[in-house]
């Protein structure tokens, strides 16, 4: 599982960074991923990457500010071009459904697939046998939403060694095994699948908020991820114009993610005025109160290792 940062800028892209959008790449599923948010010029961003829009699963808006939606009608328009492009989810907050529905209306846009637009509120928003998500609502100048992605926990590893000396060769009853079923040795002797096989591996967990405050439900959703996506707009020391503006500083989003116990954060959606070194100096400053901050740029890929 891994992370891509298609647009890292707040507000309006620079030269170097576009607005808002992270993909969340799902490599156990043929090259599937999900897409949180999408700023004006996500598709182009996209057309850099290895990722094909007949891959899009799932698409999360945080809220409706402009660059984090303005390159959604554009790019769900786009999908139907793609071959082998199947039903889409979007999630996002009230007023998302009414926002994509009159724009494909007044531009005479026409979908080839089935687009399924469902309005967020606070809780479980998904879950399968893979996955579950989950939403709550942060502290912005508009409704916006932060989720969290929980993977289900694996199978223990099987003790094939143990196995092999109780004269089990690799086969069918090695899945049911791993499964959790007991079997029986063709002598007759049953291998109980609790002593064979470990405990189950917890699944990887992934927090991306949208714009926000410092806030409750920020800790709350980030608690234990294996990757906190944060907001940091602003540098420290500029507290008061954050909270005016319905942002963090760098600092704030380091100390989310030390009372949440996360174990690594990106920061992300800086505003123009900050140069490439003047963030490297950010991340620089939040080292004493949370050491493992990377900052994203555009194109930036992170994997989520898998917790022992």
């Amino acid at each position: 599982m891994r992370v891509m940062f298609l647009g890292t800028s707040a507000g309006r892209p620079t030269k170097a960074r576009n607005v808002t959008s992270i993909a969340l790449l799902l490599p156990e599923r043929a090259g599937a991923f999900w897409l949180f948010d999408a700023g004006e010029g996500t598709q182009h961003r996209l057309l850099e990457t290895r990722l094909k829009l007949n891959k899009l699963e799932r698409v999360f808006i945080t809220h409706l500010h402009g660059d984090h939606v303005y390159g959604l009608p554009g790019l769900l328009s786009s999908r139907s071009y793609f071959e082998g492009a199947g039903p889409l989810q979007v999630f996002g907050p009230a007023g998302l459904k009414a926002y994509i529905e009159h724009a494909f209306k007044m531009t005479g846009a026409r979908l080839e697939y089935e687009l399924d637009i469902r309005e967020t509120a606070p809780g479980r928003l998904w879950q399968d046998e893979s996955f579950a998500v989950d939403a709550a609502e942060l502290q912005h100048r508009l409704p916006c939403f932060g989720y969290r992605i929980e993977e289900a926990a694996k199978p223990g590893r099987l003790d094939t060694e143990r196995l092999a000396r109780i004269g089990l060769p690799p086969g069918p009853l090695y899945g049911r095994l791993k499964r959790g079923e007991d079997v029986v040795l063709p002598g007759g002797e049953p291998v109980r699948a609790a002593e064979v096989v470990g405990p189950p591996m917890p699944g990887r967990i992934v927090t991306i908020l949208g714009d926000t405050r410092p806030c409750d439900n920020a800790v709350v959703l980030a608690k234990g991820a294996h990757l906190l996506v944060h907001e940091a707009t602003f540098a420290a020391g500029m507290e008061e114009k954050a909270a005016a503006y319905g942002h963090s500083t760098i600092a704030q989003a380091a100390e989310t993610a030390a009372k949440a116990g996360a174990c690594r954060l990106a920061v992300t959606h800086f505003s123009s005025r900050f140069s490439p070194e003047a963030v490297d100096e950010m991340v620089g400053s939040v080292q004493d109160v949370f050491p493992n901050t990377v900052p994203a740029e555009d194109f930036l890929e992170l994997e989520v290792g898998r917790p022992e």
